[in-house]
């Protein structure tokens, strides 16, 4: 049995050749329970999400990769964009991608539900309930260990992130703070994302009314006039503008009116724009903290680089974790050969007390089952040893006996 991963993802492959072989999630349900019943696959799980489709199977080797070309092989054939991984570097890849080191941004959650879902899938379906299924269910906790273990996953990268991340630094909790998306474009509709995830109150504004009832309309926030953006800013907590206009829609006269009808509340004022939409020199009036996208491209960056040295962390999960799943699953080869071994002896025992059977029938019934209790200490007592060096040598290659010497030593078919 090997395990085994034939795939392609954004660091093989360009989008026009990976959407060749992505697959809905049913599509991946189903060809994962067609793989398993393929006769020399005995497990697999497909998963296919807009950067990578890979697909992962415990059987004989080199059976993933045929049955993988067989059906995608004209559209692959050529490319150079397939990757094919197995034992090992299988098993790590697998670590890999859940814990999102393998991400095109790493440390982002996403990928991490993504195998979940597909694990879910292959498993309603059938096609998982062995050693591969043990796998998986380590590879998520692999993830949780880099999530907890590193700061991986706690540092913003994009510009989005970072804007909701500063307003965590000036607010504290963003549940039911009032946010005012000023602009439309997909800049705001980013933010607007980061944002209601956060548990904020959304309004909308925009030159063009139609252009903000889009948007809100897509987060169940409120459209708002141009008209009234003066208005909005003396009650909102935070604004994230990206307008495109050619000048500053904000100066700092207007806003040193704001503040003062807010009554020194602070204000977190977000200008994603280019040109700049609003005024920096806000940011020297006092509870108006302006950031543009420099600066925020400046902490993605920043962030970006600590997440490399955590990484580093995290890949020392990674291997430590594979280390320990090849030796459960190297030991778990081991199954089969003590399972016949633990028949083959218990066959000798039952015969050989059929044989004495006739002087055994004078015994009591206590007595017969002092015997039969005697004797299957006498099995277990010489399978124990036999079944711990097999046992070894199948975790620790080189060492302690084989499957294959068992059978022989003991005369199993």
């Amino acid at each position: 049995m090997t395990i085994q991963l034939v795939g392609m993802s954004h660091k093989t492959a360009p989008v026009e050749v990976r959407e060749r072989l992505a697959l809905s999630d049913e599509g991946a349900g189903a060809l994962a329970r067609q793989l398993a019943e393929s006769g020399e696959i005995r497990e697999a799980l497909v998963l296919s999400t807009c950067n990578r489709v890979e697909f992962l199977a415990s059987g004989e080797p080199d059976a993933l990769h045929r049955a993988v070309m067989v059906r995608f092989g004209g559209s692959v054939n050529g490319a150079g964009s397939l990757y094919h991984l197995t034992g090992r570097e299988a098993v790590r890849h697998v670590f890999r991608v859940a814990a999102s080191l393998d991400s095109m941004v790493v440390g982002e959650p996403q990928i991490l539900g993504q195998v979940k879902e597909a694990y879910q899938r292959a498993r309603a379906s059938g096609a998982l309930g062995g050693p591969l299924d043990s796998l998986l269910s380590t590879a998520f906790r692999v993830a949780r260990r880099v999530r907890n273990e590193t700061e991986i996953g706690r540092m913003a990268v994009s510009v989005s992130h970072v804007a909701v991340q500063l307003a965590r630094k000036i607010f504290g909790d963003l549940d039911g703070r009032d946010v005012l998306l000023v602009g439309a474009g997909e800049m705001a509709e980013a933010a607007a994302r980061q944002l209601r995830a956060s548990g904020t109150s959304l309004r909308v504004t925009n030159r063009t009314f139609a252009g903000a009832e889009r948007l809100a309309a897509e987060f169940g926030a409120a459209a708002v006039p141009f008209e009234r953006l003066l208005e909005l800013l003396q009650t909102v907590d935070i604004v994230v503008s990206s307008t495109g206009a050619a000048g500053f829609i904000l100066s700092r006269r207007t806003a040193e009116g704001v503040i003062a009808s807010r009554r020194n509340r602070p204000i977190f004022l977000v200008d994603i724009a280019v040109p700049r939409d609003i005024d920096p020199r806000i940011n020297e009036i006092d509870n108006m903290f302006v950031y543009d996208i420099d600066d925020l491209q400046q902490v993605a960056a920043s962030n970006m680089e600590a997440r490399k040295q955590e990484a580093e962390i995290a890949e020392r999960i990674v291997d430590d974790e594979v280390d320990r799943s090849l030796r459960r699953l190297r030991a778990r080869s081991a199954d089969p050969a003590i399972v016949s071994l633990n028949r083959r002896l218990e066959t000798i025992r039952r015969r050989e007390l059929e044989r004495h059977s006739a002087k055994l029938r004078s015994l009591t019934r206590e007595q017969r089952e002092v015997v039969d209790h005697v004797t299957r200490g006498i099995i277990g007592k010489i399978a124990h040893r036999a079944i711990v060096e097999v046992k070894r040598g199948a975790s620790e290659p080189g060492s302690g006996v084989r499957p294959e010497d068992v059978r022989r030593i003991f005369g199993i078919d």
